[in-house]
Formats: structure tokens, sequence, C-alpha cells
């Protein structure tokens, strides 16, 4: 992991650390070779050729930023979508993991 983005998240309290570990985990598996990372405006992104995925963690959830979740909001049934289009998972909410990888696969793939 970016040491930046390390720095970033070890600020945040234990269960919001693992959530984003978790959600980390499952970038990795699904990004093509070649991915970067980077702290976007102290956003944690993770880039593939134009295409990106975000993390942003707040104290109480994590939205994901990625094109793809729109595609998939019919798989997100009880979880909320923000009018830009940002699946919030709070804490307390399972990781849907694998809808998660479809919307991280088809958003590096875009």
């Amino acid at each position: 992991m970016n040491e930046d983005i390390h720095n970033y998240i070890s600020g945040f309290d234990r269960e919001t650390m693992q959530r984003f570990y978790e959600l980390y985990d499952l970038i990795e598996q699904c990004a093509p070779k070649g991915f970067y990372e980077k702290l976007w405006a102290k956003i944690p992104s993770f880039y593939y050729k134009d295409q990106f995925i975000r993390l942003i963690p707040f104290k109480d959830h994590i939205n994901i930023e990625a094109k793809a979740v729109l595609l998939f909001k019919d798989h997100l049934v009880g979880y909320n979508i923000t009018p830009k289009g940002m699946l919030q998972i709070y804490h307390g909410e399972p990781i849907p993991h694998e809808v998660i990888k479809k919307i991280f696969v088809e958003s590096f793939n875009a």
C-alpha cells in the first residue's frame, strides 16, 4: 500500500481502518496489472489508465466512488447510493464482497 494512503488511514478509528483494508484487498484482487494508487485531494484513489476508484472513509461509513456503482444498484438493495452515484457502506452493514468485486472490475475496465 502507498505510504501516503497508509498514513492517512492510520488516523481513523480501528473499525474504519479494518473496513478500509477489507475494501483495499478487494481492489487489489480486481485491479488489472499496472494499476497505481495515490492520495488525491486527501482521498485514497486507485487508477488504471484513465479509470479510477476512490475509497472515502468517514467515522461511521466508507463511500465508494466508482463508475460502475449504478450499473449494480439492483444488487445493492438496502445500501445507500448518493445522488452522485457513490455507494455508502455504514459500519455494521455487511460488505457485499461479490457485488463490489464486480463493480471494481467493471469500473477499471470501463
